[in-house]
């Protein structure tokens, strides 16, 4: 367009004090701005400085993270409303600020969710552990899902037609779905995850090879903590697919305690041993016990079997609980003469009589 077209436009033809107003209305609306988001920034400091979430907390957080674009075009906006101007002119300033508006949009609601969601995460650690995977997995898809809506609008407001564009994302889609199938199935395991909750942040796996505390449930994967303090990572999808021991969900450990003894031991001393097992798992606190008996006779001794239950998860409270009944085993053991067997072997040698010379006992007498 020539220099002097753009100058015959009706926005050029204002007076100077029309100009004047427009830019003492556009600057007082980005100082006011300015203003009211420090006002905010203040007051959320105060509110974050209390342990649990305000019913303004939220809010207070969104507006403090406005944007300086997003009052420059509103304070423009607000300045060209005072000034003779044309359609068009009208019309892209409208986009322009309609589209600053999205993404702010776009930007408070996601601050608010982020912080919502940090704060159960929070406050879940210590009162539902269950919630803490699902959690991040669902925040991310509000984020996403937020983001996709904020560039849908921006799009229709710029006269793309949407319509045809997410049409033609769908089929794209499939070959992007193909590109990056192991990536999707992660994040549909994920998402697998957090609705059936085989696990939970905190609770202690066995896969494989692998044992270790859960750490954190992502969106492609889940982070353990191993015995031996490094961390152990394994992807969401090998996970489901595989067979996994969660000692998280354990209540009750079952025990099963073999002890031999000699075969020298006499009847009334194999008669005994059960009950005097039984006495002692039974004097055991945290215990419940199911049965003890003379097994079999195994190849070196006489095998008994107890099956008790410790009534807890804790495994250093089952290996205490263990020590204690081994322990009042040897003594019981002792004060009855009754040996423990260990493997030994006995040979048995026979001394054969010397055969008698043939010719000596054919010869006559």
């Amino acid at each position: 367009m020539p220099t002097q077209a753009v100058t015959q436009l009706p926005l050029f033809t204002n007076p100077p004090t029309a100009w004047l107003a427009a830019a003492v209305l556009a600057a007082g609306t980005i100082v006011l701005g300015l203003a009211l988001r420090q006002t905010m920034r203040r007051y959320k400091l105060r509110l974050q400085a209390t342990e649990h979430l305000e019913w303004l907390e939220l809010p207070v957080l969104a507006l403090s993270r406005t944007t300086l674009v997003f009052l420059l075009s509103l304070g423009l906006f607000a300045g060209l409303q005072l000034l003779a101007h044309g359609t068009r002119t009208a019309a892209l300033a409208g986009s322009i600020v309609m589209i600053a508006l999205f993404w702010q949009v776009g930007l408070w609601a996601t601050t608010a969710t982020s912080a919502w969601f940090q704060h159960k995460r929070r406050t879940s650690i210590a009162t539902d552990r269950a919630s803490l995977g699902s959690l991040g997995i669902v925040g991310v898809v509000v984020s996403a899902v937020i983001w996709v809506l904020v560039a849908l609008m921006t799009l229709d407001n710029l006269g793309i037609d949407v319509t045809a564009l997410v049409a033609g994302l769908g089929i794209g889609g499939i070959a992007v779905a193909l590109a990056v199938q192991n990536v999707l199935g992660d994040l549909f395991a994920s998402l697998s995850i957090a609705l059936d909750r085989p696990y939970v942040v905190g609770d202690f796996l066995s896969i494989g090879d692998f044992l270790g505390t859960v750490e954190d449930i992502g969106i492609k994967s889940t982070r353990l903590r191993s015995l031996s303090g490094e961390q152990i990572i394994l992807s969401n999808s090998d996970l489901l697919s595989s067979r996994l021991r969660n000692y998280g969900r354990m209540q009750q450990r079952r025990v099963v305690l073999a002890t031999g003894v000699t075969y020298e031991t006499p009847a009334a001393d194999i008669e005994h041993i059960p009950q005097a097992i039984r006495a002692i798992v039974e004097r055991q606190e945290d215990v419940r016990f199911d049965r003890s008996h003379f097994s079999a006779h195994g190849d070196f001794a006489l095998q008994f079997e107890t099956v008790y239950y410790v009534l807890s998860a804790d495994f250093n409270r089952h290996m205490d609980i263990q020590q204690k009944i081994l322990l009042e085993m040897h003594r019981e053991f002792d004060a009855r003469g009754i040996q423990f067997a260990y493997p030994t072997q006995r040979l048995l040698l026979e001394r054969q009589r010397p055969v008698a010379d043939a010719g000596n006992a054919d010869a006559p007498s």
